[in-house]
């Protein structure tokens, strides 16, 4: 007798579990998601200073090179704008290189994350 009014009730846990797990799956996939994008776009960012901050190139060849590092990885729909400029680090002469992007939600519901990473690098000189 026990047996026939537990019936069905499988599907009910499933349920009840599944709206529990299935938002926090999202949840965590969204942060990875972010923080991938995020520490590509910064590595990026890095790299293209690095590369403007070499003697005989200019703020504009590390916005190329930044561009072309992101656009292998991230979509180019992502990225919002980079900018080049020389800049003064500690006294120093030196290459910023901005990243502005967003990340879109995940899910249905929920605003979209936007955020600038940048990246520095102390320009060489010919002495």
């Amino acid at each position: 007798m026990r047996a026939r009014v537990e019936r069905g009730s499988a599907v009910v846990d499933f349920v009840l579990v599944s709206t529990l797990v299935v938002p926090l799956f999202l949840g965590i996939l969204q942060v990875g998601l972010f923080l991938y994008v995020r520490n590509t776009v910064t590595a990026a960012a890095s790299e293209g200073a690095a590369y403007a901050a070499v003697i005989n190139r200019t703020p504009a060849d590390g916005e190329a090179r930044t561009r072309e590092l992101i656009s292998g990885v991230v979509r180019d729909q992502l990225i919002d704008d980079v900018a080049a400029e020389e800049t003064d680090i500690d006294g120093q002469p030196g290459v910023e290189v901005a990243v502005h992007a967003h990340m879109p939600p995940l899910g249905l519901w929920g605003p979209g994350i936007s955020f600038t990473v940048e990246g520095h690098a102390v320009k060489e000189t010919g002495q």
